[in-house]
């Protein structure tokens, strides 16, 4: 019973790392992309003023079920990196410095 349940847990851990290299992985479509970078409407990294920062993450935040963790991280790396990616999901190659700060454990840090 213990041996089916383990092997279930890394079933699903398995799947969830697969889903994120796979969103990680896609591109954002040419409309979307400054032509001297990857980053989304004609602004580079760490150039949004800290007060554009809750928008944004309100944005990024809408589809999740875990608003409040998921403002908090959000808005913590816009402070740091002055920038958070377009959409509510992926799209994180935007802001490189969001997308590398990662846990102690070696997950995503930024939602």
């Amino acid at each position: 019973m213990a041996t089916k349940f383990i092997f279930l847990l890394y079933l699903i851990f398995a799947a969830t790392i697969l889903a994120q290299k796979q969103a990680s992985s896609t591109k954002l479509p040419a409309s979307q992309v400054h032509p001297q970078g990857n980053f989304q409407y004609g602004q580079s990294e760490g150039s949004l003023r800290p007060q554009e920062c809750a928008p944004r993450c309100t944005n990024r935040c809408s589809k999740t079920a875990f608003k409040k963790p998921c403002m908090f991280f959000c808005q913590k790396c816009c402070a740091k990196c002055l920038c958070v990616p377009p959409g509510t999901y992926g799209n994180k190659q935007v802001c490189p410095c969001y997308n590398n700060w990662k846990t102690k454990r070696g997950g995503p840090k930024c939602p």
